[in-house]
């Protein structure tokens, strides 16, 4: 199997998909939006090479925007090369727009992207959350919850 192939099995699915937001943050809303990428980054996106982590989104003047998306350059994309780290626009309804906008104004709650992923039509799509920052002890009390329901799993297996 290449190498490519393996990649995309591994993620199932998902051309990218941020760990750290659902260790670091509490997801309370999920959004779909479009992202509106040139040539060489719908390539390299493709490929699995887009990394999440780190980013975010935030509504300016009425247009959601994306930061800090990392899309690498493309191996052969010569003068029409892309810089990695520029700001992305999200394509989303002037109506969803506006509800994120409001949460974004709230005390505490970020947008987040949590995950890159094609759709059936071959495009190009970001989930993005609506989250809340978790305290440290929040976080231990998630992987205690994880590791219980792991056990009780092995237990169930067992007999």
């Amino acid at each position: 199997m290449s190498e490519k192939k393996d990649k995309k099995n591994r993620l199932g699915g998902n051309l990218a998909v941020n760990r750290r937001a659902t260790h670091d943050y509490f997801v309370l809303e999920r959004h779909e939006a479009g992202i509106e990428l040139v040539g060489t980054e719908v390539k390299v996106v493709r490929n699995g090479e887009a990394g999440l982590v780190g980013s975010y989104a935030e509504v300016k003047d009425g247009q959601l925007f994306a930061h800090a998306v990392r899309i690498p350059p493309y191996a052969f994309g010569n003068r029409f090369n892309h810089d990695s780290l520029r700001t992305r626009r999200l394509l989303m309804h002037k109506k969803e727009i506006r509800k994120l906008q409001t949460f974004q104004d709230q005390k505490g709650l970020t947008l987040i992207p949590l995950r890159l992923y094609l759709t059936a039509k071959g495009l190009v799509k970001v989930e993005i959350g609506i989250c809340r920052g978790k305290q440290q002890q929040d976080k231990r009390e998630t992987v205690k919850r994880r590791d219980a329901d792991l056990e009780a799993r092995r237990a169930m297996r067992q007999g």
